[in-house]
């Protein structure tokens, strides 16, 4: 998969609700009213991962979930990156 230019990952922001990049990432904080439900949402995109077979870096913190999103093996920013956000935007509750 080819790593996306500066202008195709712009367009590609836009269209991906509340995350950011982060220099060849892209990443998005989730907030739960409890670490149960934080845990529950890590446990769907444990699951999506598996199916897409794209693995975002995780990092809990009681009610939040960080999620960062690369390629590595394109050196930065893929369209698996972007189509992963937009499921996980999907798997979350609605706030």
């Amino acid at each position: 998969m080819d790593k996306l230019s500066a202008e195709q990952i712009g367009s590609r922001m836009e269209q991906v609700a509340d995350w950011s990049q982060n220099g060849e990432a892209i990443q998005r904080t989730y907030r739960f009213d409890n670490f149960v439900e934080a845990m529950n949402f890590v446990q769907r995109i444990a699951d999506l991962a598996e199916q897409l077979q794209h693995h975002p870096d995780i990092l809990i913190r009681y009610n939040k979930v960080t999620l960062t999103l690369t390629t590595h093996d394109a050196g930065g920013l893929t369209d698996r990156d972007f189509e992963f956000a937009d499921a996980a935007n999907e798997s979350a509750p609605t706030f």
